[in-house]
């Protein structure tokens, strides 16, 4: 089916653009915003209003394709792209999109994919965010072009089995860690908070008391709001690089704190992401493998997450292949088109690694939609709740798109 037309719009993102090498060495909070310089490249201030740019294509039947071009929330930092402004952007899109996309004849999402990802414009590739929000519309165009499901046009093209079950839903709290935990045990989330820990001194603790405190305080929260004690969630900590920090990387020293992590926890597992930064990925790698065997040799059942320097399909396979920790994230936006999603939930799967399906807070209504039928087709083990950071807003989203595809997969299974 043939694309007819390309329009752009301007929109807003969940949350918000943070510059995460200010906040990482102290910036004061007023109010909402951050007080101090931006450090990074592209910032004005260090929290800037998130900004996307919604991606629709007019097929010759006249049903609209739908993407949104996004980017995380920590834009520029851990080796990712810069800043995603549609000032900027729309015009590019006009200039160099707009002509390539229009005309063209839509059956795979495979191949248009894969296509569109490797496109250059002046010897360069196309930023991230493009890449992404380009390549859902192009997903959402398979899907009207041939009356399936986008999780069936996945299925398809990738020759994978349809399963109608669901993938367990990650909610992440944002600064809000004590009542966000509330509300998702009485939503019975099955991976929870996330809990922001990107400061130590207010969040983690120069010696990771304040953090300890917390999980204990999680653990125990469960026991006490669940109704049914079958309900046992994981806690999954994104730590920042901090704990590496406070315990100048020393391996021995991390081990016996991830120990004292593990005790706090109780009878949920623990997950923690991002333990260390190293600042570049080859380091990260060789950390996080140190730190992996560590762990095991004390007999401690913590798990880590690879995050920071792993962004792209490439680094995700590295990571991977080094063996360096117990999952992996796949953050959405970074990887460009979400065939690299797919790909690269499929080869950690294959690998007998954890696909943690991430992304970012600061996404949209529609990336999120769409990661779930990326999600619910290749079967990540895990998938984040997003936008935003209230949770519930997030979780609707997610949780009701996910369901709603579920129900029709089961119909026509029984068809």
């Amino acid at each position: 089916m043939l694309i007819k037309k390309v329009l752009f719009s301007a929109g807003v993102t969940g949350f918000f653009f943070d510059d995460q090498a200010a906040i990482k060495k102290g910036a004061g909070h007023d109010g909402f915003i951050y007080e101090g310089e931006a450090e990074t490249d592209g910032f004005k201030t260090i929290r800037m209003a998130g900004e996307s740019i919604s991606v629709m294509l007019i097929m010759e039947n006249g049903q609209i394709a739908y993407g949104d071009c996004a980017a995380v929330q920590y834009s520029g930092a851990g080796g990712r792209d810069p800043l995603f402004l549609t000032e900027t952007y729309i015009p590019f899109l006009n200039e160099y999109i707009k002509p390539y996309l229009e005309g063209r004849n839509i059956t795979s999402f495979k191949e248009e994919a894969e296509a569109f990802d490797i496109l250059q414009i002046n010897g360069e590739r196309l930023h991230t965010a493009i890449r992404y929000g380009v390549s859902q519309a192009l997903l959402d165009a398979a899907a009207i072009a041939s009356g399936l499901l986008k999780t069936e046009v996945i299925c398809r093209d990738y020759d994978l089995p349809i399963v109608a079950e669901s993938v367990p839903l990650f909610a992440q709290s944002g600064d809000d860690r004590y009542t966000a935990v509330d509300k998702m045990i009485l939503k019975h989330v099955d991976v929870l908070p996330h809990a922001l820990i990107n400061n130590i001194d207010t969040k983690l603790g120069r010696k990771g008391e304040l953090l300890l405190e917390y999980v204990h305080w999680l653990s125990e929260r469960v026991i006490k709001l669940r109704t049914d004690e079958s309900y046992k969630p994981d806690i999954h900590i994104d730590v920042y690089g901090n704990i590496g920090t406070i315990f100048n990387h020393d391996d021995n020293k991390m081990a016996d704190y991830f120990l004292e992590l593990e005790k706090a926890a109780g009878e949920l597992q623990l997950y923690i992401e991002g333990p260390m930064d190293m600042g570049d990925k080859e380091k990260q790698i060789h950390a996080m493998k140190e730190l992996h065997y560590k762990l095991h040799e004390r007999g401690c059942k913590v798990k880590t997450v690879a995050d920071e320097w792993c962004n792209t399909w490439e680094d995700i396979k590295d990571f991977t292949d080094a063996e360096c920790c117990d999952m992996v994230q796949i953050k959405t936006p970074d990887l460009g088109s979400i065939h690299n999603i797919i790909k690269s939930i499929l080869y950690c799967k294959e690998m007998g690694m954890e696909a943690y399906q991430g992304g970012t807070c600061n996404e949209t209504n529609i990336s999120a939609q769409t990661c779930v039928h990326v999600g619910l087709a290749a079967r990540a083990e895990r998938m984040l709740v997003k936008p935003g950071m209230g949770f519930d807003e997030g979780l609707t989203i997610v949780k009701n798109e996910m369901e709603r595809t579920l129900e029709v997969l089961r119909w026509k299974e029984g068809k």
